[in-house]
């Protein structure tokens, strides 16, 4: 004889299910949870090398506001002397949040950039990351001489072909992390002056 459906059935079915499917949610972000976090912490190791000179000493993680959003730099010195920063910089791209990291060199200029996330299009705006082109000219780019915007709005930056939201948000994110670096750097002339 086959069980009668009811309203009493299906809602213990469901129930067994929903408590079942979120066990084993659980355990698989209880699995996971460690390894995504050293794996991010290496991306973002790998990151901060990749913008700042080498054979520096690298501080510890520490806290700033970067374009009103609160957010994290690193100091790499050299005999003492600050050479350059790391600094992480976040805006909104056309598709969602756009993090880099920024190395900029105690001079204000900048040492080179590196894509931590991103959502962009893949074949458009995700080129932010591969695009050699686009990714060299921030190698040695100086603010004070060249105009930190996309050529399109009269600036020194050639956008990535058919990314002008994703090159616009990129230049912002270099640009909110060249005035926190300005910023960290007169705090420093201040300090050493007292």
């Amino acid at each position: 004889m086959a069980v009668k459906s009811n309203l009493t059935n299906m809602v213990v079915c469901l129930t067994a299910t929903c408590l079942i499917c979120s066990a084993i949610l659980g355990v698989v972000y209880a699995v996971t949870l460690e390894p995504i976090a050293v794996t991010n912490e290496n991306i973002l190791k790998a990151s901060i090398g990749q913008v700042v000179p080498e054979g520096g000493e690298i501080s510890a993680k520490m806290e700033l506001e970067v374009g009103g959003i609160p957010s994290e730099y690193y100091v790499s010195t050299k005999d003492g002397a600050v050479e350059a920063y790391a600094i992480k910089s976040q805006t909104n791209g056309f598709g969602g949040p756009l993090i880099l990291m920024v190395g900029i060199l105690s001079d204000g200029t900048i040492y080179n950039t590196s894509v931590l996330s991103h959502s962009e299009t893949p074949g458009l705006g995700a080129k932010c990351s591969s695009d050699e082109k686009f990714l060299s000219q921030w190698k040695g780019f100086d603010p004070s001489a060249k105009k930190l915007s996309v050529t399109k709005d009269g600036g020194d930056v050639d956008a990535i072909t058919a990314s002008t939201i994703t090159s616009r948000a990129f230049t912002l994110a270099v640009e909110n992390a060249v005035k926190a670096a300005a910023a960290l750097a007169s705090q420093g002339e201040n300090k050493q002056e007292e």
